[in-house]
C-alpha cells in the first residue's frame, strides 16, 4: 500500500518562522509595524488589524480598540521613526521588539509585535506598545 500527500494539505506545520534568518524576518516585520504605526496614527481601524491572526481576531473587543484609537494620545502621535532592538525566538513565534517614541509626549516605550505562520503565511499574533 502506498501513502498519497493531498496537494492541498496545510503547510502551517512545516513552516516555522523562528527558522528565518534575522535578514528574512526584518523584511517580514519591519512593513507590518510600520503599518500598525500609520494605522494606529490614522486611526483606521480596518487597515490595522489586516495581517493579525484569526486567533487575535477573535479575541479582540472591538470596542475597546475604536475607544483607543479616539482616546489615546499616544496610540494616535507614534513616530514613525524606531529603533529595532532585537528577536526572541520561541517555539512557533517570533516576538520582534522596538524603541518607540511619540510626536507629543515625551519619553520612549517598548513596541512589541509577535509573528506567526498561519495558512502558509506570516501574520500578527500580539501586537502592543508598552
Amino acid at each position: 500500500m502506498t501513502e498519497t500527500t493531498d496537494a492541498t494539505e496545510n503547510t502551517e506545520e512545516t513552516q516555522n518562522v523562528i527558522d528565518h534568518s534575522d535578514d528574512e524576518l526584518k523584511a517580514i516585520a519591519f512593513p507590518m509595524f510600520d503599518n500598525l504605526i500609520k494605522y494606529s496614527n490614522e486611526g483606521a481601524y480596518g487597515m490595522f488589524i489586516k495581517n493579525f491572526s484569526q486567533g487575535l481576531l477573535k479575541g479582540l473587543n472591538e470596542v475597546e480598540v475604536g475607544k483607543q484609537f479616539a482616546r489615546s494620545e499616544l496610540t494616535r502621535n507614534l513616530s514613525s521613526e524606531y529603533d529595532f532592538l532585537g528577536f526572541i525566538r520561541r517555539g512557533q513565534h517570533v516576538t520582534c521588539l522596538f524603541r518607540v517614541t511619540s510626536t507629543k509626549k515625551e519619553g520612549e516605550w517598548m513596541g512589541r509585535l509577535v509573528l506567526g505562520y498561519e495558512e502558509g503565511q506570516v501574520k500578527i499574533f500580539a501586537a502592543a506598545i508598552f
